[in-house]
Parts: structure tokens; sequence; C-alpha cells
């Protein structure tokens, strides 16, 4: 093996670079990505970079020089347009090719947009959260749309520096089909103590010129509109290429991803980060995690994968972590809360907005969020979620 390429230069793509090199490989290592900046951290994006509290530089993954002890080729700023597995080749955006033996695919998502939309603002990339900050401040209205845990972090920060904020939300509780309805509620209240007008049912039909049109034909007027209604995995560049795409790349418990029928005559091709859905055999189920620790471990066993014997493989069975920072909350979860049965209450109180709650799925508890509450005490919840603890064993006095 004496090529490999892996597209996409964010977490999940620098942490396959390093793991590659670090378990020895040793030839042609090609790192593409679509953005101009060596790779970064997304997280404070929506927090610190977008207050003001960091600068561009201190988002960097890594500093120039431990970049170059990688020996990359490193393409920056060109996107990958197509793929031939046949040919085992990789085609750029400017019209070059790369070669490859194997292909480690962590291309991340992209921001949905309202139809027609080309105006407003979106928050995904560096550029896109400099762009906004610059936008934002005393008296600058921001309408933003979409109340989930990225739209609630801008409102948040937005709402600090002094702007005045609509956040618009179609259900009737901001991450209730998530976190549950209670603790959506818990979370919501946050926004309105803190002079945020958070509406929710209203369905946001088009960007104008001075604001947002609902579905009622009323217009919400503000300076500046930030669009965050979820993301779209970026997958085009595959199209016809046989890898089996549905929300996602689909990939194996190896991280090893799946072709269409008939199978072509390729080299191996392995995908990270929130570009991958995997079947997670903990949970027993295939999911897609758009978080930033997730993309950082799937890169890394998708790269040993890639250079192990199939009988060495491993299958990457995490229990998924995610945090949020909003005003004077620090909210943690671990484990995979999407399609629980019930959430009870298990430490603090919800009015206080300091509890941590878990969550049911069949008879096994599947995960835990927990706000304002010691990281000590959430990662503890960690390994309950990890041993597929019965419900009725971990949270007492419960059916």
């Amino acid at each position: 093996m004496k090529r490999i390429v892996v597209v996409g230069a964010s977490a999940a793509g620098l942490a396959a670079a390093e793991t590659l090199r670090r378990e020895g490989y040793d030839g042609t290592l090609t790192l593409v990505g679509d953005e101009p900046h060596p790779p970064y951290d997304r997280p404070p994006l929506s927090k610190q970079v977008l207050s003001g509290q960091w600068d561009a530089d201190r988002t960097a993954l890594r500093t120039p020089e431990d970049l170059a002890a990688l020996d990359l080729d490193l393409r920056l700023g060109v996107a990958a347009a197509g793929l031939d597995p046949a040919g085992r080749l990789v085609r750029l955006a400017d019209g070059s090719t790369v070669p490859y033996d194997r292909l480690l695919i962590a291309t991340g998502v992209r921001p949905r947009r309202l139809p027609g939309d080309r105006v407003a603002h979106v928050l995904r990339t560096l550029d896109d959260a400099l762009a906004l900050r610059d936008r934002i401040g005393p008296g600058r209205r921001l309408v933003v749309v979409g109340a989930g845990f990225l739209g609630a972090e801008a409102a948040a920060v937005a709402s600090k520096l002094g702007a005045q904020v609509t956040l618009l939300e179609p259900a009737p509780v901001p991450l209730a089909h998530a976190v549950g309805l209670e603790v959506g509620q818990a979370l919501a209240q946050a926004h309105r103590e803190r002079g945020v007008e958070l509406r929710c049912g209203v369905t946001v039909t088009e960007v104008t010129e001075d604001g947002v049109r609902l579905a009622d034909g009323e217009v919400i007027e503000g300076d500046e509109i930030l669009v965050a209604i979820g993301s779209l995995p970026n997958t085009g560049w595959l199209a016809g290429s046989g890898l089996a795409v549905d929300d996602g790349v689909v990939c194996d418990e190896y991280c090893q991803a799946a072709w269409g029928s008939p199978r072509p005559k390729a080299g191996g091709v392995y995908a990270a980060g929130d570009v991958a859905r995997w079947h997670n055999p903990l949970f027993g189920t295939s999911m897609r995690i758009e978080h930033r620790t997730n993309a950082a471990e799937q890169g890394m066993v998708a790269a040993r994968n890639l250079l192990a014997a199939p009988g060495a493989r491993k299958p990457f069975t995490p229990v998924p972590y995610f945090w949020s920072d909003q005003y004077d909350m620090k909210i943690q979860a671990y484990g995979y809360l999407r399609g629980h049965d019930e959430v009870a209450v298990v430490e603090g109180d919800l009015a206080e907005r300091r509890f941590l709650a878990a969550y049911r799925s069949g008879d096994r508890i599947t995960a835990a969020l927990a706000v304002g509450m010691p990281a000590k005490v959430v990662r503890q919840w960690r390994q309950v979620i990890a041993v597929r603890a019965a419900w009725h064993d971990a949270v007492p006095n419960r059916p």
C-alpha cells in the first residue's frame, strides 16, 4: 500500500491522517480539504469565535510545524468532485486527479438552506462565524431560524452581545424530539428569561429583504438572518461511484463503506465523522453523529481498520458524547437520545436548570443528559450506558 487519500481536512480527517502515521504508514498520504484554512476546530465557532473571545488563529487544530511533521500531500481550497473506484482515482474540482490504494472519506456536512435563500447567514465554517460576528451587537436585530443546539448557542451569544434576538422553531418545544418534552421546555425557558423572543410552532417559508416570512404570511423583521435548520452530508461528489449512500456514506461496524449492487472491483474505502452512517453494535442500530468527539474517535478507528488485516479490525462502538454552552448552562450528554421511550430526572431539579436526566429505550438505559452538573457525575453515566445496564437497575424506583 503506497498511496492513501483522506478526503476532508477537519477533525475526522486530521485524526485519521495522524493515526495512519502513528501506526507506521510511511507512503504517500494526501489530505484534501475544500476550505483554504488548515484543519481547525468547529465547536468554538458558535461560542468563543462568534462572541469575539477567540480570534481565528486560536481555532487551529495543529501548528504549522505539527502538520509539516506528518509529511502530507496537502490539497487545501479544492473540493472533491468525483470518485472513480475502478480506476482508484479521486477527481478534484480544479480538474486534477489523485490516485489511491485506500481511501478514507471525511467530507462532513453542509448547512441546510431555505428554498431560494442566498442571503441569510449559515454557521458551519470559520468564514461563516467571522461574517456573522461582524454583523451582530448592541442595537442589531438577529432572527435565528431553528432552535436546535446550533441555533440556540448562536442566539445565546448574540443576546449576550446586546443584540435583539428572535428565535423561531417549527416544533411546539425546541429539541423535544431529542431530549424530551420537559427537558426541552427547561432549556427554552433560559432563552426567554434572557430576553430572547422564542416563538415555537411557526414555519419560515422564505427569507425576505427585511427578514423572514412565515407560513401565515407574517414577516419577522431582522437586520441579519441566521438559518440553523440542520445539515446534509457532503456525499454529492460520490454520485455514480457505486458507494451506498443513505443520509451519509453507509458503513459497517468497522467504518468500511458499503457498495451498491453489483459491487465494483475496487480497493477498500472507509468513512468517518459527520458524513459516515455506520452500524454501532453497542446500540444495535445505524447512526450518523454530528459531534466533535465522535469525529476524532471515528477518524482514528477508521484509519486503524483501513491498515489492518480483515481479521484484526475492531468495531467502532462508542458511547456518543456532546456538549453545548448556552448562557451559564453547561449541557453534556452521553449515549443515543433519539427514539427514546422514557425520560426520568434522576438528580437535581429542572426548574433550577441543574439536573441529570436518564433516557430509556426498551428495557435499557441508552443516554443521559446533564445541565449544570459536575463533569465527573456525568461521566459515571457513560459507563452505565456502555455496559447496557437495565433501566430498573440504573434508575431506582422506576418501572
